[in-house]
């Protein structure tokens, strides 16, 4: 007797689909068709179809190269300090101490805390007049004068990267605790038993067993950086001259300026840039599946 289908797990799902098609697969499909149209609302009535002119010109655009590079360091080196303070983090979460879970909650406000108002939180922490971290600075006997940290061409973006360093912190120890949370004590009673070290715990024990979230988190955090706008733009709007621009900014200022059809070009650019990095993901979960 064949079973016969219900359509009611089809339904439980059909609204989150529903929106996913509203919210991302239309918006996509309008912006790989604009990516090949002289689509500029500067000028609606020139709008028309010319083909990859605007890869051509992306190719051609030392702006867009010089962006391309920033976004590369602006990811390599804001995720990779993430993953770095958030596993130390993390690992001192895990430890049992009075008021653990007060620091839990606490430890979480720079991730829940809008993107936008984290730009101009630390947008006039680094202000060369007024600013925090100048006065702080001068208290420890650093610095003699002010320094314009957000004005500077050898400031700025470093500056832009341990804001987002500060940012994402919380969310690569959220998942790094949980996935220590999942050890079983009985692989470090052993380890103790046999005489391991600290060391010996942490690369044989401790990051073999949570690969998989490292993996995964750090792969998230490379996608939202890589496509971060709101903190770069409220801090330096990618200045001064281009020197805090990553491509995600390049775009929105395209795209700001009604150059609609330049900036969707870009932007299907950067995805396939990203793609590059989820690909491998996915065949190894893929191929998890298949075993």
């Amino acid at each position: 007797m064949v079973k016969k289908k219900s359509i009611y797990p089809y339904l439980l799902v059909a609204p989150a689909l529903l929106i996913i098609l509203c919210v991302v697969f239309i918006p996509v499909v309008n912006a790989i068709g604009m990516s090949f149209q002289s689509y500029d609302l500067r000028r609606p009535q020139d709008i028309q179809f010319i083909g990859l002119q605007n890869y051509v010109e992306a190719f051609q655009d030392k702006l867009f190269w010089r962006a391309l590079g920033k976004t590369v360091i602006w990811v390599v080196a804001g995720v990779g300090f993430q993953f770095l303070f958030g596993f130390i983090l993390a690992l001192l979460l895990n430890k049992k101490f009075r008021g653990r879970g007060v620091v839990r909650a606490v430890s979480l406000i720079p991730w829940v805390t809008p993107g936008v108002l984290i730009g101009l939180m630390w947008r006039w922490m680094y202000d060369g007049n007024f600013g925090v971290i100048n006065d702080l600075l001068k208290k420890m006997h650093l610095i003699t004068e002010n320094i314009p940290f957000l004005s500077q061409t050898n400031t700025a973006f470093p500056s832009v990267i341990l804001t987002i360093v500060w940012q994402g912190i919380p969310f690569f120890a959220l998942m790094i605790l949980a996935g220590l949370q999942g050890i079983p004590e009985e692989l470090y009673e052993a380890a103790d038993i046999d005489g391991a070290t600290r060391l010996q715990k942490l690369f044989r024990i401790t990051i073999p067993s949570i690969k998989n979230t490292i993996y995964i988190t750090a792969l998230l955090r490379i996608i939202w950086v890589a496509n971060s706008v709101d903190v770069i733009f409220n801090m330096t709007e990618g200045g001064p001259a281009y020197s805090s621009q990553t491509l995600s900014v390049y775009i929105f200022n395209k795209g700001n300026a009604l150059n609609l059809g330049y900036a969707s070009a870009m932007a299907i650019l950067l995805a396939l840039v990203l793609s590059v990095v989820a690909i491998p993901y996915l065949i190894s979960t893929f191929r998890e599946e298949d075993a």
